[in-house]
Formats: structure tokens, C-alpha cells, sequence
């Protein structure tokens, strides 16, 4: 299995970008094969590597970002640097931005300019609010590309302001469309259609995954808003505090998995009482079955409950944090998390390539590199650029 070429095997990705959710798209594609070279500024490196305590620059966050990558510094705010990306452009298959159109603009890197100086590769732009309308001038990050696309709003309690998300839910989300629609676009290419240009808002990611929030407020000028941990419109689904002081969630809306949870709980009547039988009964009368859940679950230690109501078939889990989440066997014994060694901090356990594929299943090749670990490999390999050459680059601050 691990002698099998991977998918994109053969892919060359140039990314350029920063932050997150474009150099993410480009971890993913380096995943299933992908030969991706990252470009970085010369003595920062990418965002990602911030708080790395040791000269390489190695955070823990670039570890896993900057796996199968290969760090290329080059300074994209002079000239010369502009002119080696320009030269790099025709060898690739795949470029990803997320720098803004007028700093595309500005450098001589626009859209229009990659696509003539390489009319075959697949261009993917992921930027705050897209290529094109009145705010694609305007800068973003995950915080506010949730804002903006309504996820924020409906997040949290009721009687509360919203709240983020805990994790970069968008610069992720967005990160798996824009691979997808490479993915897409390289085989429309390799189907004699050409390259093309990719254009995706952050805040277009959070917006798709608003269920039918838009077509209720259009069709009936509902308005969605927060609700916490309960769907006011499938009951029981919520979060629960246990015994243990821990909190498990549970999902039994439908009426045939209400029965199931009613004799997990040795309460079989709830089943069949008129108050909860059907689904809009139990939305009507919602508050009184949440007391009796309430007290129920509050009598249970959290493993119990989730074992019990898991072997009735009713769907439960507990709330993890991180630890909880790196002690699970199933996690482990599935492969989400696998053990890597790095020879500068040891085994680390790390969020495995997703999703597993039967006969080409993505690997971690390499951790991320140190800054500019394979500057002069790749100039002189790409560009053929002489020793005498990058060492004038490297003098002057180009790279």
C-alpha cells in the first residue's frame, strides 16, 4: 500500500499564499500526492509558524500545515522577487493566492498575468470576499469571513451575543471546496479543457453550509436565530450535564429513536405519552421533556450514558476536548490521528489525511520544513540558477 503512487502524484502546486485556508488547500492536495512548494517571506515564514520556539521556526500548528511541503523564501514585495514567481509560474500545475487583487495587481501577478504565463495551470484564488464585487478590495480572516457570512449570528445562546466558533471552522471548510474545485478543475484540464481560474470568498464556505436559512427568510421572511444547543424543530437534540460534571449529546428526534431513548431510560410510557409521541408533540411541549431529560441524564456519569444510550441506538457522544480526544481508541484504531516522528520534538500524535481512500489513501510524506529549508534545491532545480546567482539573491534580501 504505501509503494501505491498517490492520485496526484505528478501535481505541481505552487502556494503562495498565507494565513490559512489557501496554504490549507494546497496541505490537502500535498496529502494525496501533490508536489507542493511553498513560498514564504524571508525571516517570518508563514503565519502559521508563529510561536515556534526554536530557530527553524517549527511551530506545532506548522508541522501539520506545512507537511509535504517544500519552503521556498522569496521576498514578494521587491521586484526581483515578483520576477522569480513569474519565471516559477509556467513549471507549475497548481498556483494558490489569497493576496487581494490589488496587490496581485501591483506586483504583476493578477489573475489575467498567471493565466498568460501559464494558460494549462489551474489558478485558485481564495480571498476574503472573492475576485470580483464591491468589498474584493477588502482584507478577511476566518473571524470575519464568519461575521460576514451569517455563521456567527445564528452561534451561540439566545440571551447571549454570538460567538465565534472555537476552531477555524471557514479557513477549513473553504480550504476543502477550493481542493475540491482544483481536483475538478485539473481534470477538466486533463480532459483537453485547459486551465482556469478558481475564485473563492472565505465567507462563501460559512454562507453554503446555512441550510435553508436564505430561501425561509425569501419564502417567508423568517429570520433564523440563535437557539444554543437546542434545534427548536427536532426534539430531543441537545447537550446534557452528567453526573461527572461532564456533558454528553444526544440526538433522538425522529419517533421511532424517541421510543429507543425512552427505554434506555426505563420509560417506555414517555414513548407512548401524547405529550411526546409524535415529533410536533414533543416540539410543543419541548421545555417539559427537557426537564425530565435533564434530571435523567444528571443521575449518569457521562461514559455510562453514552455506552447506554449508543447500545439502544440512540446517537450520543460526550463533549471532548483535546485530551479526551487523544485518549479515544476509536480515533486511534481508525487512523483519524496517527503517531509521526519528527526529529526535532519526538512522536507527535497529528490529525491524519482525510478522507481514507481504499487504494490510494493520502500520507504524511514530510513535516513542515524549516524556513527556506529548499530555497537554493528548488531555484537551481526549477530555474537553474547558478550558486553565484542565489548567493547575490540571498545578499541583496530577495530570498
Amino acid at each position: 500500500m504505501t509503494d501505491t503512487p498517490l492520485p496526484l502524484h505528478g501535481i505541481k502546486v505552487l502556494d503562495i499564499a498565507t494565513v490559512l485556508a489557501a496554504p490549507v488547500t494546497a496541505t490537502f492536495l500535498g496529502d494525496f500526492g501533490a508536489d507542493v512548494i511553498k513560498v514564504e517571506e524571508p525571516g517570518r515564514g508563514d503565519f502559521t509558524r508563529a510561536g515556534a520556539s526554536s530557530d527553524t521556526k517549527r511551530s506545532f500548528h506548522w508541522l501539520q500545515e506545512g507537511r509535504n511541503k517544500k519552503s521556498v523564501t522569496i521576498d514578494l514585495r521587491t521586484e526581483r522577487g515578483q520576477d522569480l514567481i513569474r519565471q516559477m509560474i509556467p513549471h507549475f500545475d497548481v498556483v494558490v493566492s489569497n493576496y487581494r487583487p490589488p496587490t496581485l495587481a501591483k506586483w504583476g501577478l493578477s489573475p489575467e498575468t498567471m493565466q498568460t504565463l501559464n494558460p494549462e495551470a489551474v489558478l485558485v484564488f481564495v480571498t476574503g470576499y472573492g475576485l470580483t464585487g464591491p468589498y474584493c478590495d477588502r482584507g478577511a480572516f476566518d473571524r470575519i469571513s464568519s461575521a460576514f457570512s451569517g455563521l456567527t449570528y445564528v452561534t451561540g445562546d439566545p440571551d447571549r451575543a454570538p460567538v465565534r466558533s472555537g476552531y477555524s471552522v471557514i479557513d477549513h471548510m473553504a480550504a476543502y471546496l477550493a481542493a475540491f474545485a482544483t481536483v475538478t478543475a485539473l481534470y477538466h484540464r486533463d480532459n483537453g479543457g485547459g486551465g482556469q481560474i478558481i475564485d473563492l470568498g472565505l465567507y462563501e464556505a460559512g454562507f453554503r453550509a446555512s441550510e435553508n436559512a436564505l430561501l425561509a427568510y425569501g419564502g417567508a421572511g423568517e429570520i433564523r436565530e440563535r437557539i444554543g444547543n437546542r434545534n427548536l424543530q427536532i426534539v430531543p437534540a441537545s447537550d446534557f450535564d452528567t453526573a461527572d460534571g461532564r456533558r454528553v449529546s444526544l440526538h433522538a428526534g425522529t419517533d421511532p429513536l424517541f421510543r429507543k431513548l425512552a427505554a434506555a431510560m426505563d420509560r417506555p410510557d414517555l414513548g407512548t405519552d401524547p405529550r411526546f409521541a409524535t415529533r410536533a408533540a414533543r416540539v410543543d411541549n419541548q421545555d417539559e421533556l427537557y426537564a425530565i431529560l435533564t434530571a435523567w441524564v444528571a443521575d449518569q456519569t457521562a461514559d455510562h450514558a453514552v455506552k447506554l444510550l449508543n447500545d439502544a441506538g440512540v446517537p450520543a457522544a460526550a463533549i471532548m476536548n483535546i485530551a479526551d480526544i487523544a485518549a479515544d481508541p476509536h480515533y486511534r484504531e481508525r487512523g483519524t490521528i496517527v503517531a509521526v516522528e519528527d526529529e526535532e520534538f519526538g512522536e507527535l500524535p497529528m490529525a491524519a489525511p482525510v478522507p481514507q481512500m481504499s487504494k490510494t489513501p493520502g500520507r504524511i510524506r514530510s513535516l513542515g520544513p524549516a524556513l527556506g529549508q529548499h530555497t537554493d534545491e528548488v531555484l537551481s532545480d526549477l530555474l537553474a540558477l547558478p550558486p553565484e546567482q542565489l548567493h547575490e539573491l540571498r545578499t541583496a534580501g530577495v530570498i
